[in-house]
């Protein structure tokens, strides 16, 4: 028996999914070092950049079939940093410095928000429905917040007049991530299964309308995301009352038969 056989393996990590998490929590860190040197833009889209290398890391993983839990808790204090610290940062020193302790409260409030949101998802993996997310995902309450500073900096509005909108939104953005407020997840699609010719020209349309403004266009898409959890669940909520109500419908009697 040779004496290296008694020896414990060397355990290692996976690299490619693990690069592409690195790449974006280098993206999260370079957006903090941007915001703290006021050069907003840059910021903005390093936070877009990181939301980008987010979504590919998780897939190359399942696509390498190489997902381990070292990687999920690597992807959970990345997007901590990329999605809860950064934002917060950066909307801070664009905005919310001239509020004084108002506003590094409001930038606290979207940062634990954030922590409490992963810690969450992290504890509901395996259980929860993967059709939805239960709270706005951080990836898309970061991508509002900067998409806001992206906004505003591009088209040269001044931060001290829009410090009260810059708070309301960085702690609605926190709230909407702690909530019970269902949101599509769409995990559903597959990016491999065969789609109409139409979705084709859908998204060329789509990516030219994204080109003529990137900063607007991504801000209001992720806003309507935003909104779109509290609409869906109001709209829940209204139709359950209704058949709590008796507003469902039931059967008719004519001429002593029952139609439905």
């Amino acid at each position: 028996m040779h004496p290296e056989s008694d020896k414990p393996r060397r355990r290692g990590i996976y690299f490619l999914p693990n690069l592409f998490t690195t790449a974006a929590l280098f993206a999260g860190f370079y957006a903090i070092i941007a915001a703290t040197q006021a050069k907003f833009e840059a910021a903005a889209i390093a936070i877009f950049v990181a939301m980008v290398l987010d979504g590919l890391d998780g897939r190359v993983a399942r696509w390498t079939n190489t997902q381990s839990d070292f990687g999920a808790e690597y992807d959970s204090l990345s997007d901590m940093v990329s999605f809860g610290l950064a934002p917060a940062l950066v909307m801070y020193e664009w905005s919310l410095h001239t509020l004084g302790k108002l506003g590094w409260m409001a930038a606290f409030i979207y940062a634990a928000a954030a922590a409490l949101r992963l810690a969450r998802f992290n504890t509901q993996v395996g259980v929860a429905d993967k059709r939805y997310f239960q709270g706005l995902p951080s990836p898309s309450a970061a991508a509002i917040v900067t998409g806001f500073v992206w906004v505003s900096y591009n088209n040269e509005l001044k931060a001290s007049t829009l410090n009260f909108v810059a708070l309301l939104l960085t702690v609605v953005a926190g709230i909407l991530m702690v909530s019970n407020v269902r949101y599509h997840s769409f995990k559903g699609f597959d990016f491999r299964s065969k789609v109409p010719f139409v979705v084709v020209v859908a998204v060329m349309l789509g990516l030219a309308v994204l080109n003529s403004d990137p900063p607007l266009v991504l801000f209001a898409l992720f806003l309507i995301y935003a909104l779109s959890g509290p609409v869906m669940t109001l709209w829940q909520l209204q139709h359950k009352r209704h058949l709590r109500k008796g507003g469902a419908p039931h059967t008719t009697q004519k001429d002593g038969e029952n139609h439905p």
